[in-house]
């Protein structure tokens, strides 16, 4: 059984704020051991369940804020940047399920800073469907026939995978009760949940990869036209209406390049 762990950080328990996501901020060495902690308690379950090869992709901000030396001595980590497909990079049919760990809501939903890739995307969709990290992130895995068999995360992201994912086993670690504060579980309670629910996730047998009908149309909705107008530079793009850029592409894994490369120029805009 070979799993891949997509891990976020803004999911994670007791993470509620920048202070804890961010490099150089008061609390992100404590978000670091509490992320790699997490990693930790979804791999010690996966080894006991059958899991023979464990993979866990680093895929938040930069990328590199999970703590190898103390990261389970079996878990192989993808770390770094730039990856060409970010939050998803190594994932191929070789794996039988894909974690999400530490995940969060979409932009414009309530929950622990909710937000999609950057935080001037208000909103994205792929073909019509109003998506976020997870959904996108979901699909791809979906093209290597791949199901997302588990979510970890705020209650907000946990209910968003629910809505998306057919027979998909969540773990709600933190409810939001703003968007920069949650009601958290205890730390052991955390790790009890985690590993509950990795072993319902491991020997669940009914799930299935989520798949894209037709070639992917992808919108992204900007915060401010600055935005929309350094994404809409990327070839193919064009702003279609207000501030939302539109894509067509031949397969998802080319709408994923294009959102990544849509949402780092529209990082370009400089205010005044």
């Amino acid at each position: 059984m070979n799993v891949f762990a997509s891990v976020d950080m803004e999911g994670i328990t007791g993470l509620v704020d920048r202070q804890f996501v961010t490099p150089g901020e008061r609390f992100y060495q404590r978000g670091q051991e509490l992320m790699t902690n997490e990693v930790n308690h979804v791999a010690e379950a996966a080894f006991a369940h059958g899991c023979t090869n464990f993979i866990a992709n680093d895929s938040h901000g930069k990328m590199n804020n999970i703590l190898i030396e103390k990261l389970h001595h079996r878990v192989q980590l993808i770390s770094g940047e730039v990856k060409p497909y970010s939050m998803m990079q190594g994932v191929d049919e070789s794996f039988d399920q894909v974690f999400f760990i530490g995940y969060h809501a979409r932009a414009s939903m309530p929950g622990v800073m909710s937000h999609t890739m950057i935080f001037g995307v208000r909103n994205m969709w792929l073909n019509n469907e109003l998506i976020g990290e997870l959904g996108l992130n979901a699909f791809l895995a979906g093209y290597y026939d791949v199901p997302v068999t588990l979510v970890a995360g705020d209650e907000g992201a946990c209910k968003e995978a629910e809505a998306l994912l057919p027979n998909v086993v969540t773990a709600p670690v933190k409810t939001a009760q703003s968007r920069s504060s949650a009601l958290c579980l205890s730390l052991e309670e955390s790790k009890q949940l985690l590993q509950l629910k990795t072993e319902e996730a491991l020997l669940k047998k009914n799930h299935s990869p989520l798949k894209l009908k037709g070639a992917p149309l992808l919108h992204i909705e900007f915060a401010n036209y600055g935005q929309a107008e350094w994404a809409a530079l990327m070839p193919g793009a064009s702003i279609e209406s207000g501030t939302t850029v539109a894509f067509e592409a031949k397969d998802i894994k080319e709408a994923y390049q294009a959102m990544l490369v849509m949402t780092e120029l529209a990082m370009q805009t400089t205010f005044c």
